[in-house]
């Protein structure tokens, strides 16, 4: 476990979510098409004040818990999305990341932008050997964006997941420590 970083990029500043991101957080996570591939769908601003009492936010790395961090403008601080990691509790040096963009933001290149500054993070400060993300093959934009951070599809389980009333498929992408270094960060 670690203290909480603050990550900057270019536009962007990843930093825990905090009380004050309640509202905001709820506007874009309550959307449909945000929600249709994730677990956390509130029903109410209520639903999301409850998981923001319940996150982690003094320390990053407690084993096989997620950590939410907002993705926020460098120059106004203004919440454009979130992003999960969660460090394996059997070898901490294996992570798991997941994240959303408000529609507002989306085709900006933010979510590209905030994976590229915390897989920097994770394998340049923190020491982390892979780091590896899992997605429902028909969310096409955030394949994309695996994609384009140079992680590689892994797997494709067929019907692995009971997920909102139907079994699912699940791609999992996965990321070297060295396949990072050798491509560069800026990429």
């Amino acid at each position: 476990m670690s203290r909480v970083p603050e990550i900057l990029t270019g536009r962007l500043k990843l930093s825990p979510l905090i009380p004050g991101d309640a509202a905001a957080l709820f506007e874009y996570r309550s959307e449909p098409d945000v929600c249709r591939y994730q677990s956390f769908e509130p029903a109410s601003l209520e639903d999301v004040e409850k998981f923001l009492d319940e996150l982690h936010t003094d320390v990053f790395g407690v084993p096989d818990t997620w950590f939410q961090f907002g993705i926020r403008l460098q120059d106004s601080g203004r919440l454009v999305g979130d992003l999960g990691v969660r460090l394996q509790g059997e070898d901490a040096r294996q992570a798991e990341l997941g994240f959303t963009v408000a529609p507002g933001y989306q085709r900006r290149g933010f979510g590209t932008e905030a994976v590229r500054g915390m897989l920097g993070h994770l394998f340049e400060s923190l020491d982390t050997h892979r780091v590896v993300a899992s997605v429902d093959p028909r969310n096409g934009p955030s394949i994309a964006l695996l994609r384009r951070v140079g992680m590689r599809q892994e797997a494709h389980f067929r019907r692995s997941l009971w997920f909102k009333g139907e079994w699912v498929d699940d791609l999992v992408f996965g990321i070297l420590k060295s396949e990072w270094q050798g491509r560069g960060s800026s990429s």
